[in-house]
């Protein structure tokens, strides 16, 4: 006897990746429905084989159904996922709404699927944002032997993690360049991000952090350790797919880095690629469609006693997101809501 599904924003980028994902692994599904705002309904979406008609979700029953996929920003997913969790069905949210809650566990699989359980108090489990989940991959075997202390860290974020109409937006500014009278003002942006980079992911805060920033920081705490100091800048750049980090750790115990290969190279949900040659490195392009998140530079950072620094690089649609709430689904179904 398999679940009954609903993955809700599934005519968005991540609604599609969660759908492809859900196929490839061959998820135990009885039932799977698509949900979406409104406007989009009757839009048809792939499901493996099969194609679905996006219903409205607006008026949809969630009585019956054991999970919702929630793909849909934070205003939505504030609005509808009470009301799928209301009616009995897990909700796996992708969105902001509810990562600080602190009745909603916030879950890297990887790292801390204890922590599922806890989904009993609001029936919600909340994935983190793209960068932090990455982060708190490669941290987490590294704090395990070592003790992180503090981690200072710079994002270079894809384009496709803010939307479609951003993405459209550097495809439009790029042909504009080559094309004289059809240049593209910003208006998803704050600055063009064709050929260009951008200081800014998420609107400012009062102590001059970017939301960006400040979701890092206190995500990666929530999941890993609070006692962990961190310093983040986060870049938008014009990227399609594919967000990359630069990372320094300090630890409280002295880490060689040909130990921290050892660990890395064996921890779940990472890759060690790291050459000293040229080429010897993942960039954001190798990491479309791919699971894992990639490790590479690699090495002793001389400036502190018990430092390393490392580059980060994953999908942030497939992995960053819609991997890990799969993954969720997977270990709610197979250790929690256990049917058949």
């Amino acid at each position: 006897m398999g679940y009954r599904i609903a993955v809700a924003g599934a005519t968005s980028n991540l609604g599609h990746e969660i759908l492809n994902i859900l196929a490839e692994r061959e998820f135990p599904a009885d039932e799977v429905v698509a949900l979406g705002p409104r406007r989009s309904l009757g839009t048809e979406v792939s499901f493996g084989e099969e194609t679905l008609k996006t219903r409205d979700v607006e008026n949809f029953d969630f009585e019956g159904f054991d999970m919702a996929l929630f793909a849909m920003e934070s205003d939505e997913a504030r609005k509808h996922a009470p009301s799928a969790a209301a009616a009995g069905c897990v909700v796996i949210d992708c969105s902001e709404a509810f990562r600080m809650d602190p009745s909603v566990p916030l879950v890297a699989p990887e790292v801390n699927a204890a922590a599922i359980g806890g989904y009993r108090e609001k029936m919600i489990v909340s994935c983190p944002d793209a960068a932090s989940s990455a982060l708190v991959a490669a941290l987490k075997p590294l704090h395990d032997r070592a003790r992180v202390r503090r981690t200072v860290v710079s994002t270079y974020q894809a384009v496709s993690g803010a939307g479609n109409a951003q993405m459209d937006e550097l495809w439009n500014q790029t042909k504009g360049m080559y094309v004289p009278g059809q240049e593209v003002e910003p208006n998803q942006f704050p600055r063009q991000i064709a050929f260009n980079v951008i200081p800014q992911v998420g609107a400012f805060m009062e102590d001059g952090s970017s939301r960006a920033e400040w979701q890092i920081m206190a995500e990666t705490k929530k999941i890993l350790d609070p006692a962990i100091r961190l310093s983040v800048t986060c870049v938008r750049v014009p990227v399609f797919v594919g967000d990359a980090e630069s990372v320094n750790v300090e630890f409280e115990d002295f880490l060689d880095e040909d130990e921290a290969r050892d660990i890395l190279r064996e921890a779940p949900g990472l890759l060690l690629v790291d050459k000293r040659e040229d080429g010897g490195y993942v960039t954001p392009v190798e990491t479309v469609g791919d699971f894992a998140t990639f490790v590479s530079r690699l090495r002793q950072d001389p400036t502190v006693e018990n430092g390393l620094n490392m580059w980060l690089v994953a999908d942030n649609l497939r992995k960053g997101a819609a991997l890990n709430a799969v993954q969720i689904a997977e270990i709610l179904g197979r250790e929690h809501l256990q049917k058949g």
